[in-house]
């Protein structure tokens, strides 16, 4: 039977939350009292067997995808990742192909993990908030030190070994003011994948209801814009910035691929170091957790009731206000778990982030719209 949730991408956690580093913002290292005693640690190779083999069997399509995540999955060690990169070979069906993504705060890298990567072919993500007092102030060791430098160091290490990496940029209140301060510097450095992730902490007893650190919503907005200027005016076809491009996926009728902003959401599930899934990364507690790949086929925990429910959520609950703005399709709410605010006639579940995507959508809009009308002209004369 073929699986109805087929379109899924699923964050593998081969060590949990476990970190070496103590970032201001990590909303996963609390997760810590989820994984006690004989379920804490490194996944087990009977696990990740399991988890490699369900996996293939529940991709449909050419590409199987791997995502590897933490905390910080380099502390598995580099033999965790050789293993896995064995059964996947080993397992991989006649005619398909296997594609390995990693995300990684960058301070472990070294000649040998980046030798391995690039012989492997792994796209890696790195975070990097920008130059060296920015990043700073919210990624430090756990002794309080800055990680800026070595975060340079491990990406222009994996460079020098030919992969490319794409930079996780979060945007809080301390880095929203400097735009092109922290668009330069990824220029500078050779970029040309960078996604930009506003940073949105839930504080009950604040009275906007987020943190001090989080980015207030329309200045984020003003942030995108300014790099969206500068990126239209220097960099189009060179550096490609992830919600530019899921900005122009409506204009050109095409599905986002962001989970952030499709209609539904559900397909980006958690599958950790101890087999259990998770309905999503930003949702590990056990009220969404649905079972465990030792116990349950992954293909079932999929295209169960529960995770279909989950994702359906997202557009059942749009507040009025969503439903009929100009830029929904360029949104759709975005993540449920930042529908904390209230719509200007009262109701409840608005996005805290509405005002920023707003405006940001609709600067953006008119350029978008006039660049996929040219390809439709090119493309209809061609054909």
């Amino acid at each position: 039977m073929e699986l109805r949730n087929s379109d899924f991408q699923i964050f593998i956690k081969p060590v949990g939350p476990a970190c070496n580093l103590n970032c201001s913002y990590c909303y996963y290292l609390g997760k810590k009292k989820l994984f006690k005693g004989s379920h804490s640690g490194v996944m087990q190779y009977e696990i990740l067997e399991r988890y490699i083999k369900q996996h293939i069997e529940a991709s449909s399509g050419k590409y199987i995808n791997f995502s590897w995540h933490g905390g910080e999955p380099l502390l598995a060690g580099i033999d965790f990742f050789r293993k896995a990169v064995e059964i996947q070979k080993r397992n991989k069906p006649e005619g398909r192909e296997i594609t390995n993504g990693i995300q990684t705060n960058g301070t472990l890298l070294d000649d040998e993990w980046c030798r391995f990567l690039s012989e492997e072919q792994f796209s890696v993500g790195i975070s990097l908030d920008g130059p060296g007092k920015l990043h700073d102030s919210n990624r430090r060791m756990k002794d309080g030190t800055g990680t800026f430098e070595e975060v340079i160091r491990g990406f222009n290490l994996l460079q020098m070994y030919g992969v490319t990496p794409e930079i996780l940029c979060v945007v809080s209140s301390v880095t929203v003011g400097y735009p092109l301060d922290i668009y330069n510097l990824f220029r500078k450095l050779g970029a040309e994948y960078i996604a930009f992730l506003p940073l949105v902490e839930t504080d009950t007893e604040s009275k906007s209801g987020v943190s001090r650190n989080t980015v207030p919503s329309l200045e984020f907005g003003f942030f995108l814009c300014r790099i969206f200027d500068e990126w239209v005016e220097k960099d189009i076809g060179r550096i490609k910035v992830q919600i530019f491009e899921e900005a122009a996926r409506s204009a050109f009728g095409q599905e986002h691929t962001l989970c952030i902003f499709k209609a539904e959401c559900g397909g980006v599930p958690v599958v950790e170091h101890n087999g259990d899934f998770f309905q999503c990364d930003h949702y590990v507690d056990e009220a969404h957790k649905t079972g465990n790949i030792l116990n349950d086929s992954l293909k079932s925990l999929l295209d169960g009731e529960r995770q279909r429910a989950f994702g359906a959520f997202k557009s059942s609950t749009l507040p009025k206000f969503c439903i009929d703005c100009e830029v929904r399709s360029m949104c759709n709410g975005e993540c449920p778990k930042n529908r904390i605010a209230i719509a200007p006639d009262g109701e409840s579940g608005l996005n805290y982030l509405c005002e920023g995507y707003k405006y940001f959508f609709n600067h953006c809009r008119p350029f978008v719209e006039v660049v996929a009308e040219e390809w439709k002209k090119n493309n209809k004369s061609i054909g």
